[in-house]
């Protein structure tokens, strides 16, 4: 559960920034967004007003919801239209101005609630829900930490049982299953629309060398045309570079983390390109504290990339680079803010990210690595407890 006081103090943070923006109220309705602010993740949207009590309608199911959430006035609603005369019932009227997050509330729904609520104007809320979750609380790093405990016992079940003769899908369900059997939730969230969380993202040998339909320097052939990304129909080999992208999550909580395998004697370019991946991270974790221009530590990594003399594979294959080099991360696998190319936003103390410096040698390999770095008052720490090292296991 939650602690009613770490939720107390989320909602107070969203309060003085609705202030600031003269946002009278938010409707909440995205997953996510409702369990930062609540605590639970039943079917509920969670209405918040600057000068009252946060209130949470229930659709299903209001027993666990209450259980769940410290938000003291629940009702049980049977449909969003109930909410309208709950709200006038409680505060009198409707807000002039409402929040929504526009980022993922469908057009179809924001005129449904624009009809719904018809004296109110919704503007988008979107900005500052991102402000109040980006920084992250002490019990929000300590889930983070669990989380990151849970990958690193994976990561070592993957050199322990990692075998050559079977595909990369097949494998993928091995150590995904005994990652389930610890706590990991299976599905990872992702808040754009149109992206995709999946934890089976191994890719072995020429896998690792495919460019394809995700925003990531190392796409892999996927399972079909229809799922054209992550591990595939792949035989696992001796002696090739295997890279394995593991997306955890534990309590809520995200951790995403790459690591290269062998199983034996890893090609002596690919091993090289792996070791310089671990030098750009280091060196970009060097870099990286409070007031920091974001867009700077991307134009370092590229500078870097270069330095080591692997420009040309950095971040994708030419044509269909990544202009990010970390993201962050937390209730969501990829969340706001991005460390991209011309980014000017300046990293703060509790900002949280994944780093990944990773190449893509086209038809060839995927050399690289990805942990998870947490921003501190004067510098930045890894969350991360996975070694950075080149997994070598018995052939």
């Amino acid at each position: 559960m939650t602690p009613e006081q770490e939720i107390k103090n989320r909602i107070h943070t969203l309060k003085q920034k609705m202030g600031i923006d003269d946002i009278e109220a938010v409707l909440l309705t995205h997953k996510p967004d409702i369990f930062y602010f609540s605590g639970t993740s039943q079917d509920c949207y969670l209405y918040i007003h600057i000068d009252h009590e946060p209130v949470l309608f229930v659709k299903r199911y209001i027993p666990r919801a209450k259980k769940e959430s410290s938000i003291k006035k629940i009702f049980q609603i049977n449909s969003i239209t109930k909410i309208i005369k709950r709200i006038e019932n409680l505060h009198h009227n409707l807000p002039k101005t409402c929040g929504l997050a526009f980022d993922v509330v469908p057009v179809r729904d924001f005129h449904f609630y624009q009809d719904l609520f018809k004296t109110t104007c919704f503007v988008d809320c979107t900005h500052i829900i991102n402000a109040c979750r980006q920084i992250k609380s002490v019990y929000e790093i300590e889930q983070m930490k669990k989380a990151a405990g849970l990958s690193e016992k994976t990561f070592f079940y993957i050199q322990e049982n990692i075998r050559s003769g079977i595909s990369e899908m097949e494998f993928c369900s091995i150590y995904e299953n005994f990652a389930r059997e610890l706590g990991h939730s299976g599905t990872l969230l992702t808040r754009h629309y149109r992206a995709e969380g999946f934890p089976f993202h191994l890719l072995s040998g020429k896998s690792g060398g495919v460019a394809g339909a995700i925003d990531t320097p190392c796409c892999g052939v996927g399972t079909s045309i229809a799922h054209p990304f992550g591990a595939g129909a792949k035989l696992i080999q001796k002696n090739e570079p295997i890279f394995i992208d593991f997306g955890t999550i534990l309590n809520g909580y995200h951790m995403d983390e790459t690591r290269m395998f062998v199983l034996g004697a890893m090609d002596p370019r690919a091993m090289e390109a792996s070791k310089v991946s671990i030098e750009i991270l280091y060196e970009l974790l060097s870099m990286m504290k409070p007031g920091v221009i974001m867009g700077d530590i991307f134009e370092k990594s590229v500078q870097l990339a270069r330095h080591y003399g692997y420009e040309e594979q950095f971040l994708g294959i030419p044509g269909v680079k990544s202009i990010f080099i970390g993201h962050g991360i937390g209730i969501e696998l990829v969340e706001n803010p991005i460390i991209s190319k011309g980014k000017q936003d300046v990293l703060k103390p509790g900002m949280v990210f994944a780093v990944e410096p990773k190449f893509n040698f086209k038809d060839e390999f995927a050399a690289g690595v990805e942990s998870v770095i947490q921003i501190t008052k004067d510098g930045a720490r890894f969350l991360s407890t996975t070694p950075h090292k080149i997994f070598i296991c018995k052939p």
